[in-house]
This record gives structure tokens, C-alpha cells and sequence, in this order.
């Protein structure tokens, strides 16, 4: 770079910045074609002159993205040098500017993190929240870097950030980046143990399930041993209370996350519905999943506001053609029919009696909707409460299909408790997943199972089981469809 043009970006002078250009119109050029090097723009961020940089990013935005030959870009050096005004007009300019990876993948977060500046941490965070999840070239993420470098109140600052964030990836954040290893296996657990840090430890703790706690590093290690390495006993204490254990006596897990054993088993009829259903599922796109949700939302509220007012039941609704159809085509019986029972032309009429046709189709597509509804919802755990309020408003149409026929309020208590084990089903993975070790999530399965079985379905199936009538049964034995 020219003398001239670094003087004038340490002085901050702007017309000499633009006398230089009139001299030589591709100045800029030039620097912007070398790969490595210190643009004008990091050298004013390194001084401050936060004018003169603004200048610049103007003329070549592409600057303030560009490494030099020590692997630094613009926000680095000024993080380096405490220009904290240069600094806040980088990020305003462009939020991305957090995550440009410098020497060893080191972003300015990371570097906030290391000296404990919390004060930028949580401005960065707030400006591009996405960085959290940058790990350097030892995969190393921010909360490997806090516990490295002795950072607790950054490390503080971080953890509470990351359980308060309302991100679209935050769950899946808390869930990774604190039990995340770097190259060589060590969770931060592993990096707090090492440092004999009770402060850290006492805090992932909090916030880890039994699994993580249990993490083994390349060596086969567990914090637990790690701390017994160190005789941390007050620590180890802790960790063997939150159902830690030493590495011997956790089998090695594969490092794959697929089940080996059973991709050589054959396929059973479940495993290739649910493949296909799962492929269908993915294979549909966003624009087509709302499309096709608006529809199925119109058709159920279509079928429960025609459930309301159903026909009349009565032996006159049916169709005077369907009816004279019926009497040509039936046979006359010689023999003598038992007082009271249906004749063959009073059965068939009353087999296609439009009360019952129009409760057989009405709860046949308002199912068929209420199924493809839950096929269609998005795997995420705000769906869970969308699942339940479809499992709620078909045991609602349960109770209103309560003077159809037998055989239709049969059904609809069949799908009604479909739905409500799919629910559950639902429910207890996601909470299993989320939050309950394994070793307790068979009895959490069953309270919830009762539970939602006696708030949801035991009062619409004694109030449905008083109206229900099967015709062999029946005082009258008067058959009915």
C-alpha cells in the first residue's frame, strides 16, 4: 500500500484520500487484488478514525471482510485496540462482520469472550445472535474459550443469554453448543473439570441431563475423571449427585449416530410406512404445506358446521326414487317374518337413509382432514399444542356424532383414541428428548398417559357409552346402522 494512503488513513484525512484517487483511479484496485494484505480500512480501524472508515466501506465495502497477513480483519484489530466507537460503526455497518473467522477460526465474538468483555459480548449477540453457534478450527466453541481463559462472569453472561434467547434455534442451541465437543472430545464439563472450577460446573450442571454429564472425550474420560485426576472432591461430589459416572463403566458408543445393527435387518411393514410417510412429508415444500393446511382447515370447519344441523331422522327423508328403486328390486319372501323385525325393504331403506349416509360421509371426511392436518404440521414442539387442540376438538365431534348411528359413534371413538395416542406419543418423545433422563421416562410416560386419557377422553366416552345402543343389544332388538 502507498505510503500516502496509509498516512492518510492513520491521520484520518479524507481529502487526501480522494487526491490520491484523482492521481490514481485504481488505487483501490490494486489492494483489492491482493489476497492478504492491510487495506486502508484497517489501518483507520486500528487508529480509530471512525470517519475515515466510513469512507472507505463506502468506496470498498469488500474491505471490511478482507484478513491481513496476520489473519485480521478490521473489527479484530479494533477489538485488539480498545476502539470501541470504530468497533460499534463496523457492526452497524454490517451485523455479519461478528462472524468473520480470523487466525485459527477465531471470530471477534471469540475474542470478546477471551478477555471478558462483556459489556461488546452481549452487543454482539444481540446483533447477529447467530454467531454463538462459530467454533474455531479446534472446534472450539465460545463456551470452550470462557472456561479456557478463567471467563465465569462471560460464562455466566453466555449460559444465561443462551436459556433466555427466543430464537428460532435456540432450543437446538441449548441442546448442542453446551455438551458441543471440540477436537479432542472435551465438552465444556471437561474444560470447567480441568480448570477445578466448582463456579462452572455447578452451573452446566443446571442445565445438562444425564448423557451430557456422562460425555467421554477421545480418551475415554469423563469429567468424573477428570476431577479425580485433580482430587477435586467437592466437585466430584456434584458431579456424581447430577448421575455422573467414571468412563469405565459406560460402554463406547459408536460414533455414528445411525444404529448399525439394524440396517442389516430386514425392513418390517412399519418401518416401510413410516419411511414413505416421512419422505412424503419432506418432500413437500413450505408454499405447498400452507396451501394445503388452509385447505384441510376449511373442509374440517366445512364438516363440523355441517354436523350441526344435520337431516332430520325420520322414515320419510329418504328418496321417493330411492325408495321405489328398492321396492322393484327387492324379492318377496314366502316365509313368515317374526313380529316386530324389519322386513328386507325396511332394512335396506334403512341402510341408505339419508341420516345415516350423511353421518357416514360427514365423519369420514371430517377425520380424513383432521389425519392429513397432523401429517402436514411441522415437526416442532409448538405443534404439540396444535396436535392437542385436533385431539380436543375430535373428542368435541365425538360428543356431537352422539346421536348418529351406532357404528359411526364407534368410530369416532376408535380415531378419537388413534388421535390421542399419537399425541401422547408426541408429547413424551419430545419430553424425553428435551428434558427426562431415561431411566425415568417410563414412569413419566404412564402419569402423562393417564392423565391425559381421564381429562381428555373419560368423559366423552361415558356420555357417548350412554347413547350407544348396538342393535343386538338393544331392548327392542331394532336393527340400526
Amino acid at each position: 500500500m502507498d505510503a500516502r494512503l496509509r498516512e492518510a488513513a492513520q491521520t484520518g484525512s479524507i481529502d487526501v484520500l480522494y487526491q490520491l484517487i484523482k492521481e490514481d483511479p485504481c488505487a483501490l484496485e490494486r489492494i483489492d487484488s491482493i489476497p492478504f494484505l492491510d487495506t486502508p480500512l484497517h489501518v483507520a480501524a486500528c487508529a480509530g478514525r471512525v470517519d475515515f472508515m466510513m469512507e472507505m466501506m463506502n468506496l470498498k465495502p469488500s474491505f471490511a471482510r478482507r484478513l491481513n497477513q496476520d489473519g485480521s480483519s478490521p473489527m479484530h484489530l479494533a477489538l485488539r485496540n480498545n476502539r470501541t466507537q470504530a468497533l460499534l460503526r463496523l457492526l452497524k455497518f454490517d451485523e455479519g462482520l461478528v462472524r468473520v473467522k480470523g487466525r485459527e477460526g477465531l471470530t471477534p465474538l471469540h475474542h470478546a469472550v477471551q478477555t471478558g468483555e462483556v459489556d461488546l459480548l452481549i452487543k454482539f449477540l444481540e446483533a447477529c445472535p447467530e454467531a454463538i453457534e462459530d467454533v474455531s478450527v479446534r472446534d472450539e466453541t465460545v463456551f470452550h474459550l470462557a472456561a479456557k481463559n478463567d471467563m465465569f462472569d462471560a460464562f455466566q453472561v453466555l449460559v444465561g443469554w443462551l436459556v433466555r434467547s427466543r430464537h428460532e434455534a435456540a432450543q437446538r442451541w441449548e441442546k448442542e453448543l453446551l455438551s458441543w465437543a471440540d477436537i479432542e472430545g472435551n465438552t465444556v464439563l471437561h474444560i470447567a473439570a480441568t480448570k477445578n472450577s466448582s463456579q462452572m460446573v455447578k452451573l452446566l450442571l443446571e442445565h445438562m441431563c444425564g448423557d451430557h454429564v456422562n460425555a467421554k472425550n477421545l480418551e475415554g474420560l469423563t469429567a468424573l475423571d477428570m476431577l479425580r485426576k485433580l482430587h477435586g472432591d467437592a466437585i466430584e461430589d456434584m458431579v456424581r449427585k447430577a448421575g455422573g459416572l467414571s468412563g469405565s463403566l459406560i460402554p463406547n458408543k459408536s460414533i455414528s449416530s445411525v444404529d448399525i445393527k439394524s440396517l442389516r435387518k430386514k425392513m418390517t411393514r412399519f418401518q416401510k410406512i413410516s419411511t414413505i410417510l416421512s419422505r412424503g412429508r419432506k418432500g413437500i415444500s413450505n408454499e405447498m404445506r400452507s396451501t394445503f393446511l388452509v385447505v384441510t382447515v376449511l373442509i374440517i370447519t366445512a364438516t363440523y358446521q355441517a354436523s350441526l344441523t344435520p337431516p332430520d331422522k325420520s322414515d320419510d327423508n329418504s328418496s321417493p326414487s330411492l325408495t321405489s328403486v328398492v321396492e322393484t328390486l327387492s324379492v318377496p319372501s314366502d316365509a313368515p317374518t317374526p313380529s316386530g323385525a324389519p322386513t328386507g325393504n325396511q332394512f335396506l331403506l334403512r341402510k341408505l337413509d339419508v341420516f345415516n349416509m350423511f353421518w357416514l360421509y360427514n365423519t369420514l371426511t371430517f377425520w380424513a382432514a383432521i389425519c392429513l392436518t397432523a401429517y402436514l404440521l411441522p415437526s416442532r414442539s409448538i405443534c404439540l399444542f396444535l396436535l392437542i387442540t385436533l385431539s380436543l376438538f375430535g373428542t368435541c365431534y365425538l360428543l356431537l356424532a352422539t346421536y348418529s348411528s351406532w357404528s359411526l359413534r364407534f368410530l369416532n371413538y376408535c380415531l378419537s383414541t388413534i388421535l390421542a395416542l399419537l399425541v401422547l406419543f408426541r408429547i413424551a418423545r419430545y419430553i424425553r428428548r428435551r428434558f427426562v433422563p431415561r431411566k425415568k421416562i417410563f414412569i413419566l410416560v404412564n402419569i402423562i398417559s393417564i392423565c391425559f386419557f381421564a381429562v381428555m377422553l373419560v368423559p366423552a366416552v361415558l356420555f357417548s357409552e350412554s347413547k350407544l345402543d348396538f342393535p343386538y343389544f338393544s331392548s327392542d332388538r331394532s336393527i340400526e346402522w
